[in-house]
């Protein structure tokens, strides 16, 4: 897995665990907390998938 997206997963982690600490102590600004992890979670996403398309279409150039 490439290292962005590691970085993006603990971010994610941490946002969500910042949000549910904020809305716990009655602030609401965890709602910022919460579009910060809809944020990286996406950019986890993106870094994943990007690896992968890049891994297969180097097995495919290396096949033919």
């Amino acid at each position: 897995m490439p290292r962005l997206a590691l970085m993006a997963i603990a971010v994610c982690v941490l946002a969500v665990a910042a949000a549910v600490l904020s809305f716990v102590e009655g602030s609401f600004i965890g709602i910022v907390w919460v579009l910060l992890a809809g944020i990286s979670s996406n950019m986890a996403w993106f870094y994943v998938r990007k690896a992968r398309l890049e891994r297969r279409a180097q097995g495919a150039q290396q096949g033919a």
